[in-house]
């Protein structure tokens, strides 16, 4: 396309198997430079595996990627010098300090001494760690830890980093300020592509990929999948015997979708009188086994309902 940004990430059939286990299967997209782009998925989906593939850290059983050009299986050297990487678990020094770590890390990237010098002041500023530099990295909270992570990472400029469950563990403040610091990296044309099972992070990103079982279930940006998940309009209700009014909307024709959602239930009805007429019928239903309806109302799919739809249509496909 005309004006489009070129691409920092293209996958083609990508697949890794582990013996007779499949972990990634068939996976094919591409990441435009300077965007956030999430995998998203439950644990055990295949995303770990998919990034590990893509910094050249495990070789592709099948297909492959290209990285900022460069082949994740014929060129991993040249990959791993264009990427920061941020695992999962904790990757620092506990033992070492703030400052420590950082020129640490400074060596391992071969910065000079007055480039680490510099990208250590703009380290600890990033990551909100002035007046702490000396601090052990133990005593540190888990927030600060994971933007003292985030800022080792991309310590050396990377045109690419890889995020994989990089709030795991962290309260919801510090995990917003966490993804106020990805936002302005991506902001400065850093590409960021970041693993995840936390739907409510996925409105961060620009672009989404679902992920289950090793399969790319879905593709698009969190409005186009919203858009698209749902054939009937979407509506919210509560009621004191949730369970029951599940058990009994699910039998009805009319319901096309229902699923429990928290202290709700969420259903996708189609009636010709819109969702008025949804909202009549269901407590007409509900009324003959007692249920009362406290409040039915039309809402806006989350991405926990549209990744709970796509699911459900799996199971459906394959027989399930």
């Amino acid at each position: 396309m005309a004006g489009a940004l070129p691409m920092a990430i293209e996958a083609e059939s990508l697949g890794k198997s582990f013996g007779s286990f499949q972990a990634v299967r068939d996976l094919s997209f591409t990441v435009r430079k300077g965007t956030i782009f999430g995998l998203l998925g439950a644990n055990g989906a295949g995303k770990s595996t998919t990034i590990r593939m893509l910094c050249g850290l495990l070789r592709s059983s099948t297909g492959t990627a290209r990285v900022e050009g460069y082949d994740i299986n014929s060129q991993a050297q040249e990959v791993k010098r264009h990427i920061g990487y941020m695992s999962q678990r904790f990757s620092l020094y506990e033992d070492l300090t703030v400052e420590e770590n950082i020129r640490f890390f400074g060596g391992i990237y071969a910065l000079s001494a007055e480039t680490c010098r510099e990208r250590a002041a703009w380290v600890v500023g990033m990551a909100g760690l002035k007046g702490r530099e000396r601090t052990l990295t133990r005593e540190l909270s888990g927030g600060w830890k994971q933007r003292l992570a985030l800022g080792c990472a991309v310590l050396h400029h990377p045109p690419v980093v890889f995020l994989d469950e990089p709030t795991s563990g962290v309260d919801p403040i510090s995990r917003r300020s966490f993804w106020e610091l990805i936002n302005r990296l991506a902001g400065q044309g850093m590409t960021v592509l970041v693993t995840t099972h936390i739907l409510e992070e996925a409105e961060y990103c620009n672009d989404l990929v679902f992920m289950h079982a090793g399969n790319l279930i879905a593709r698009g940006s969190p409005r186009e999948l919203k858009a698209g998940a749902f054939r009937s309009p979407l509506l919210e209700l509560r009621c004191p015997r949730m369970i029951e009014a599940f058990r009994v909307l699910q039998n009805e024709e009319w319901v096309k979708e229902a699923s429990i959602f928290g202290a709700s239930l969420h259903l996708a009805a189609d009636l010709p009188g819109g969702w008025e007429e949804v909202s009549l019928k269901a407590r007409e239903v509900l009324s003959r086994d007692g249920i009362e309806v406290e409040r039915l109302e039309p809402i806006l799919p989350s991405l926990e309902d549209v990744f709970i739809r796509l699911i459900e249509r799996r199971g459906e496909e394959d027989g399930g």
